[in-house]
């Protein structure tokens, strides 16, 4: 496959960026000739009021918002990181429709598109009874990976999805 990757997650304050809901925090990290490279991450600070279910999922206050770049001084800097790349997430449509919007909303480029994790484990481990990241990584990776992570966070999400996509790129491989 490829040489160099970005892994990403995005928080939000909701479900639709449709419906208004905004990016919260980046979290994304670089994989390159499968290694783990160079991080980005940043709060956002958006005037978008959050959804409690979305503040109960990634545990964000507005308070830790307060001090946060604002969303167009950040997201030119991350277009920046991720270059020509393709993107990786775990259930990538849901970010890559974020990600899309805060790009538009400042106007710039659209990205590239990779590989879904979520989409991929499906198609390699059918009988997988659950494929929530955490549960994901157990399975392929172990416990001491997913217990020493902070979840729900999106660098934390990021790097763990990093090792779940040199796993589930090395199943690929093999077959």
């Amino acid at each position: 496959m490829g040489s160099r990757y970005v892994v990403f997650d995005l928080e939000t304050t909701g479900l639709s960026p449709k419906a208004g809901d905004r990016v919260i925090e980046i979290g994304a990290v670089v994989v390159e000739k499968g290694r783990l490279g160079a991080e980005f991450h940043s709060l956002v600070h958006t005037e978008q009021p959050m959804h409690w279910a979305a503040r109960k999922v990634h545990g964000i206050s507005p308070a830790d918002l307060a001090a946060a770049p604002l969303a167009a001084e950040i997201f030119p800097v991350f277009r920046e990181f991720i270059g020509d790349s393709p993107l990786i997430a775990h259930n990538l449509p849901f970010d890559l429709r974020f990600l899309a919007s805060e790009l538009s909303r400042f106007s710039l480029a659209p990205v590239r598109p990779g590989f879904c994790t979520l989409q991929l484990s499906r198609k390699l481990y059918p009988a997988l009874a659950s494929r929530r990241l955490e549960d994901l990584a157990r399975y392929l990776l172990g416990s001491e990976i997913v217990n020493g992570s902070r979840l729900h966070r999106a660098l934390a999400d990021a790097r763990l999805t990093a090792h779940v996509w040199l796993e589930l790129e090395t199943s690929v491989a093999g077959r």
